[in-house]
């Protein structure tokens, strides 16, 4: 950019004006080993200092932070990672209902925490079709007055 386009933009009358783009508002749920009071206060407080970080939730039982506010994920686990000394990740786990195979292979997690299996974009297992699953669901033990078979 030349000195001529640069006083051009200074002294622009068209009321037109670059605008710098804004961060979303965003909820990042991380992971990371908590083992008392302390590391609960010293993760709380690393995070806190951060600029546009609106809210901090500690789970202390489930290992895992919620940082919401106009923050990236990767300068969050950075930092806390940087401040605590702590291995820092993204949450890796969703609910139980949300997956489809829950027991597959490489999403089911003992360390887990109850209700929650690991995250896994594609399982590899077939999915049932509408078709199949009318045939397997109309004779269920649940709805015995559906079967009209017998």
């Amino acid at each position: 950019m030349g000195a001529l386009d640069h006083f051009s933009e200074m002294f622009d009358c068209s009321g037109r004006r670059s605008q710098k783009r804004r961060k979303q508002l965003q909820t990042v749920e991380i992971k990371v080993r908590i083992d008392c009071e302390g590391c609960e206060r010293k993760v709380k407080r690393s995070v806190e200092g951060m600029k546009g970080v609106t809210k901090v939730d500690v789970e202390r039982k489930a290992n895992k932070v919620t940082v919401v506010g106009y923050v990236e994920p990767s300068k969050v686990i950075a930092r806390v990672a940087h401040r605590t000394g702590k291995k820092a990740e993204l949450w890796p786990y969703v609910p139980y209902d949300v997956v489809d195979h829950p027991y597959a292979m490489g999403v089911y997690d003992k360390k887990a925490p109850s209700g929650y299996v690991r995250r896994a974009d594609d399982s590899g297992l077939a999915r049932a079709s509408s078709t199949e699953v009318r045939y397997t669901t109309a004779f269920s033990d649940d709805n015995p007055a559906a079967c009209s078979v017998m």
